[in-house]
């Protein structure tokens, strides 16, 4: 399986998404934001960082590039969507996703292990997963509140389509402690944590078993080569 990651000006976490695919054992293909060639990809990541310096809004330039025309196409026909913490905000700006992320509730920039709670484990990235499970990714981010009207959160809601709740702490100020969404075919998933970040004992979280050892965020990337072997 051949994943696609954009880099934008100012992306950070693009080689670490696809180190992330290439453990998953899929092909990690390197696109550009100026172009409109996806490569023939069979999933594409947006990843975390601070395309075109967050100016506007978090993610709102980064939308309107020249391969996002290709990538709204592309997941409006079924393709396979991750958007990482900026990638996230690069979606909400799209309107593949609903909603939008907004300063943190404090004001301050937040890093930090995060627990989640998964509320959706029958998307193309977290069908490895088990709904109501919890796993332990890490979050940074400074542009991270999630919010959306009251009636559209009780849709989203009633449609199943929050993928992942905080738990235990929101660091954020996230309405309904929400930390990631889906659309409604499944086939798009934005988060704020960052799964590329814990793929590999030694590098990851902490766990019960052992310093640094968490690698819940491997887990997304096997989840989308599932999802492509079962088309």
């Amino acid at each position: 399986m051949r994943i696609g990651v954009i880099t934008f000006p100012g992306s950070l976490d693009d080689r670490d998404a696809q180190r992330a695919i290439r453990f998953a054992d899929a092909e990690p293909v390197a696109l550009w934001h100026g172009e409109h060639d996806l490569k023939n990809v069979d999933a594409i990541v947006l990843p975390g960082g601070f395309s075109y310096g967050d100016y506007l809004r978090a993610g709102a330039i980064a939308s309107v590039s020249p391969i996002m025309a290709e990538v709204i196409d592309a997941a409006n026909k079924g393709l396979p969507v991750l958007g990482i913490c900026n990638g996230f905000q690069m979606l909400t700006e799209a309107h593949l996703l609903p909603g939008g992320l907004i300063r943190n509730e404090l004001g301050t920039f937040v890093r930090r292990d995060q627990t989640l709670r998964v509320e959706n484990a029958d998307t193309a990235w977290t069908n490895d997963f088990s709904t109501g499970e919890e796993i332990v990714i890490p979050l940074k981010n400074g542009e991270g509140g999630f919010i959306a009207a009251d009636d559209e959160l009780d849709r989203l809601e009633g449609e199943g389509r929050v993928a992942f709740r905080y738990v235990g702490v929101n660091p954020n100020g996230s309405l309904r402690d929400i930390a990631g969404v889906t659309n409604e075919r499944g086939n798009v998933v934005g988060l704020m944590p960052h799964p590329e970040h814990a793929i590999e004992a030694g590098f990851g979280p902490d766990t019960d078993a052992a310093m640094r050892s968490g690698v819940d965020g491997l887990r997304f990337f096997a989840s989308a080569i599932t999802a492509l072997q079962a088309v």
